[in-house]
């Protein structure tokens, strides 16, 4: 398929390949360096899509990422919605349609690869348009460390699209010569197709790097398809151009209406003649090149409007050298067309009124209202704007540390300008010298600053549209005004103008300049909205980088995990750890796998894998008093070879973990944690000790993963230890109950620990990680005369619930003390303070009814009770009362028992130890469960069995 409205010649674009694309399920060709936006216009495809909420039809208006209309969702190779087709570089079999303002997300899953890396330099210069290239070589040639990014595929910016000199040589061959240097410097890292989108504190820029979606289905599938670069920056150069700004009228947002410099960039770039026959409507010079271009390129430029009453001789001239009529004092002030505009109404503009309007044909419309320096980086870390008049746009009015804005980014609109200030803006950066002898720039006439045409008669201004992405017009401006609505930020969010899908790039600058206008202020008194990141919209796989699908919560597998797979074992998630809930055997299910694990332990030996508690290193001269301010009871009175429980609570006295402390010698412990909370109570300790307590001479280090912990449990774990260990004296007088012994198994040293989290006989067993499957296959060949068992963590919850003791963060929620779990004794009432202490005497915290931890036995011996499960007042008739209804309590463990021979659980009760004894109703799958109140130890309450 030919396309019509490719040039002959010209462009950047290989004309030598075809590349076969689909757009709303029709075929086109178009060629590498096409986008697809330029390939849907040179085969004269205006109409993309239709508007958000009004449905008109909407089209191409811009050549980058400021387009207004061109919203488009990627079926094809990989499933993308919202994206601008300005912006999809083309490629073979790309597949494409037009959506309506709103995406749809993909159905399949996204293979492609995504990461993140890092940068650092003197310089950051965004932007490789003239000023950027510019300054980049001046900083490169100093011996600086220089990064330069930028978003095109390729380096020139605004001399992409132009016909531009530069020491009366092509442009393009300056730009090509520059980038050919940068190449040369070790120390310059260049890349394009990088975006920055966001700019923060201390020289800390992100930018988006695509890297391989150009290349569409021969994309190489081990190399990201695109990049997140977390860039520092001794200094950073702004140098990211302006934007061309439309100018409201009635019907502005008909497909074929499209800025002027846009039209000379698919001309230029991409061989694509936007149309056949233009209206050009001005308030500044800068559209005449556009205009001059198109005409000599074929184009039948119908008519020049310039808003103002005077232009220079020399533009007049190259009208008349081109037979191109010129009207000054002229408007567009609407559009005919429904597809696609047919013509454009002119009429005379005189201050501030509108002549009678007459149509002039036309199958587009170029439009050029002055330039808005693109400050959003600038602003993103609070640069301050100023309004300057000369030009009609916002500029940098400010001096920030480390950061500075070049070239037209900085209102200098010139060429000559933007070369110069890039080479002053780096070497002023720098602190170098700065050589230029820069060419006084041809002047240009200053340019109308008109922000809308006003309304012909009978006009409201209900189709002149101020952001056509969110189809809200000047209409929606006045309705914001008459609410009462007055600052930007309000009227922004009354009318969402500025907040789709380019963040106002076109719009926001408009929408004060009318809103000025409407309110008769200055427009400096307006102010603007404020710019945020990203700069434009950035994927979420993008942001997600290697951090998705199993990688999204990393996994972590212990040093026994290929041991478990082949036992058969069923996993569960703990703190992103894989844990072996239960292990069945044939014809099992998870609850009768429990109740044989359960009564292994019980009555003969099983073995866990507990690798994954939080095991932290605390050194140093102070560490047992750095202890004694962390925990509620006292460390620093243990012996050297003993262990000791302990529970941390935070500033407010509630319990944040527990676990046991392990005294190597005089100078160093080692904390054990729960498993979820190993991070979270290293992070815990560091923040006190250094921000605290920092004269304390403590050393911290998490070893979690360098040792592997087997609780060997059971009435028969200290034959299987002994067997194993003859050289231990494993009995009850020799080696008590926390306490710990060093040995060795063949040469590997191995710690051995008298404490037990089932209430049973045990010994845990710690090895070095490295050894673990070794020392794990002794232990079980030493128990398989005892039947030795492995058990999981569903197991170990019913064992430990079974002897009451809480789980923290299941039995606690943040509300719960230890004096409420019963363990007052705990709580030491020798030391002069510990965190949390002075929160416990607190009136709400001395009150009867507070929640305590207490057991809780169904009377009909059958149900178990639902975890999370709300405790009531016992009804006599078996009837839940009308709402609302006081809750005593909930249910925080609950399990089948094996040694009760029945359903139990835990829960916090109002005032629960006062209540044991009592019957209470739990709510049930809409009847009521009596349930008998005890204390919270159920087996074994004396403690006999933990000696053996």
């Amino acid at each position: 398929m030919t396309a019509p409205f490719r040039t002959v010649a010209g462009g950047r674009i290989d004309r030598s390949i075809e590349y076969t694309f689909t757009f709303d399920g029709a075929t086109y060709i178009g060629h590498p360096g096409d986008t697809l936006a330029s390939a849907l216009l040179a085969h004269g495809v205006h109409r993309v899509t239709s508007s958000v909420d009004l449905g008109r039809p909407r089209g191409i208006s811009a050549a980058w990422a400021e387009d207004t209309g061109g919203l488009v969702q990627i079926d094809e190779p990989f499933p993308e919605p919202m994206l601008l087709a300005t912006t999809v570089e083309l490629h073979d079999r790309l597949v494409a349609r037009g959506i309506p303002g709103r995406g749809r997300l993909a159905d399949r899953a996204d293979t492609a690869r995504y990461d993140a890396t890092h940068a650092h330099a003197d310089l950051l210069v965004i932007g490789s348009g003239p000023a950027g290239l510019s300054a980049a070589l001046t900083a490169a040639r100093s011996g600086a460390r220089v990064v330069l990014i930028d978003e095109q595929r390729e380096a020139g910016g605004a001399l992409l699209g132009s016909t531009d000199s530069i020491d009366d040589t092509p442009a393009l061959d300056w730009v090509r010569a520059a980038v050919a240097e940068l190449a040369m410097f070790p120390d310059v890292t260049h890349l394009q197709r990088t975006t920055a989108f966001g700019h923060y504190d201390d020289g800390f820029v992100l930018a988006l790097e695509r890297r391989t979606e150009h290349l569409g289905f021969d994309a190489p599938t081990h190399l990201a398809r695109q990049r997140v670069w977390r860039i520092r920056a001794k200094h950073v150069l702004i140098a990211t151009g302006a934007h061309e700004r439309p100018v409201v009228f009635a019907d502005n947002d008909r497909p074929g209406i499209m800025l002027a410099h846009s039209a000379r960039t698919f001309l230029h770039r991409y061989g694509v003649l936007v149309g056949r026959r233009a209206v050009v409507f001005t308030t500044n010079d800068s559209a005449y090149d556009a205009a001059f271009d198109l005409a000599d390129a074929g184009v039948d430029v119908a008519m020049i409007l310039d808003a103002r009453t005077t232009v220079r001789s020399l533009l007049a001239s190259g009208c008349a050298q081109r037979d191109i009529p010129l009207r000054t004092g002229n408007a567009v002030t609407g559009t005919d067309g429904i597809e696609r505009v047919t013509a454009a109404r002119v009429a005379e503009l005189h201050d501030g009124m509108l002549g009678e309007s007459t149509p002039i044909d036309c199958d587009v419309v170029l439009v050029s209202g002055g330039w808005n320096p693109a400050v959003h980086l600038y602003s993103q870390v609070r640069g301050q704007l100023r309004y300057d008049e000369s030009l009609g746009a916002f500029v940098p009015d400010s001096t920030l540390d480390c950061v500075s804005v070049a070239g037209a980014s900085n209102g200098i609109l010139d060429l000559e300008g933007c070369l110069d200030e890039g080479r002053r803006a780096s070497s002023a950066a720098l602190g170098i010298e700065c050589h230029t002898d820069a060419t006084p720039s041809t002047p240009s006439s200053p340019p109308l600053v008109l922000w809308r045409v006003p309304d012909a008669p009978g006009c409201d201004g209900s189709t002149s549209f101020v952001d056509i992405q969110r189809d809200a017009t000047v209409a929606d401006l006045t309705r914001a005004l008459g609410a009462g609505m007055r600052s930007m930020e309000h009227v922004k969010r009354f009318t969402t103008i500025g907040t789709a899908h380019d963040q106002g790039k076109t719009s926001g600058i408009i929408a004060v300049g009318i809103t000025a206008d409407l309110l008769d202020l200055p427009i400096d008194a307006v102010g603007t909205t404020t710019f945020r990141p990203p700069y434009t919209p950035v994927a979420f796989a993008a942001l997600a980088g290697r951090n998705r699908g199993r990688l999204f919560d990393p996994e972590r597998t212990t040093a026994l995990h290929d041991r478990h797979v082949s036992a058969g074992a069923v996993f569960e998630d703990v703190g992103q750890w894989k844990r072996p809930r239960y292990y069945p055997r044939f014809g099992e299910n998870m609850e009768s796998a429990v109740l044989r694990e359960c009564t292994a332990v019980r009555g003969g030996v099983g073995i866990l894998d507990g690798s994954t508690l939080g095991k932290i290193d605390v050194q140093g001269r102070d560490a047992a008093a750095f202890l004694d301010l962390l925990y509620t009871n006292l460390m620093s009175s243990l012996k050297v070879g003993m262990v000791r429980y302990g529970v941390m609570c935070g500033v407010d006295g509630m319990v944040l973990d527990d676990g046991t402390v392990m005294r190597l010698a005089e100078d160093r412990f080692i904390v054990f944690t729960t498993t979820g909370g190993a991070a979270k109570i290293l992070e815990w300790m560091e923040e006190w000790l250094q921000t605290e307590w920092p004269h304390l001479r403590v050393r911290l280090a998490s070893v979690t993963e360098h040792w592997a912990t087997f609780p060997v449990a059971g009435p028969r774990s200290r034959e299987v230890i002994g067997s194993l260990f003859p050289d231990v004296d494993v009995s009850a007088e020799a080696f008590p109950f926390m306490a710990w012994r060093d040995t060795e198994l063949g040469g590997v040293p191995v710690r051995l620990a008298r404490i037990s989290f089932s209430g049973e006989l045990a010994f845990e067993v710690n090895v070095g990680s490295h050894y673990a499957p070794a020392v794990w296959d002794r232990l079980l060949e030493a128990g398989r005369t005892f039947d030795i068992t492995p058990y999981g963590t569903e197991t170990m919850h019913v064992l430990r619930a079974e002897k009451g003791y809480p789980i923290v963060g299941q039995d606690t929620d943040g509300t719960v003390t230890p004096h409420d779990l019963g363990m007052s004794w705990a709580v030491s009432k020798k030391k002069p303070d510990f965190i949390g202490k002075r929160s416990f005497a607190r009136a709400s915290n001395q009150d009867p009814l507070r929640k305590h931890l207490v057991g809780l036995l169904p009377v009909d011996r059958l149900t178990v009770l639902p975890e999370g499960s709300q405790i009531v007042n016992f009804a006599r008739d078996g009837v839940l009362p009308p709402p609302p209804v006081p809750m005593l309590g909930h249910v925080t463990s609950s399990y089948r028992s094996a040694e009760l021979g029945r359903p139990f659980a835990l829960a916090l009760v109002e005032g629960g130890r006062d209540r044991i004894g009592e019957t209470v109703h739990v709510p049930v799958a809409g009847s009521l469960v009596p349930v008998e109140i005890t204390g919270s130890v159920l087996v074994d309450p004396e403690g006999r069995r933990r000696d053996g």
